[in-house]
């Protein structure tokens, strides 16, 4: 997860002073740099409402993962998802306070544009769902 964090903040580096490489396949993917001041998939929320919310949501986060390696109530499973998730939301985080916008790179034609940190608060949360899932259903 710390390798896709620096993967992330790398490329957005490359992003915000135009030095990412022209690379493309076909009408389907490329890399280009689109600011995003909304949420995902451009929900329209920004501004201080949303760094106060994320702030919130962080910390909490941070909270609960602490108290999970401490209480040693959870896989290390679990915390490697919830870590993942955090890692994401950092870096987002720190283009919002930087930039007043998310650096997105990667550009899914006819889809959306996202970057890493995106990508690894999804594939984190699901996890944790697929995860929860899967002892919900052996709890049954």
């Amino acid at each position: 997860m710390a390798m896709f964090f620096v993967v992330d903040r790398f490329l957005k580096y490359l992003a915000i002073n135009n030095l990412l490489p022209h690379l493309a396949l076909g009408n389907f993917f490329a890399l280009a740099f689109i600011p995003n001041s909304f949420i995902a998939f451009s929900l329209p929320l920004s501004g201080t409402p949303l760094l106060v919310l994320v702030a919130i949501i962080m910390l909490t986060l941070i909270s609960y993962i602490f108290y999970l390696i401490i209480k040693k109530k959870s896989e290390t499973l679990e915390v490697v998802l919830l870590t993942t998730i955090l890692f994401g939301a950092i870096s987002n985080y720190m283009d919002r306070i930087n930039y007043g916008f998310v650096i997105d790179y990667l550009d899914l034609k006819y889809f959306t544009v996202f970057n890493f940190a995106d990508a690894m608060i999804c594939l984190g949360a699901a996890g944790v769902i697929l995860k929860n899932f899967k002892r919900h259903k052996q709890d049954v």
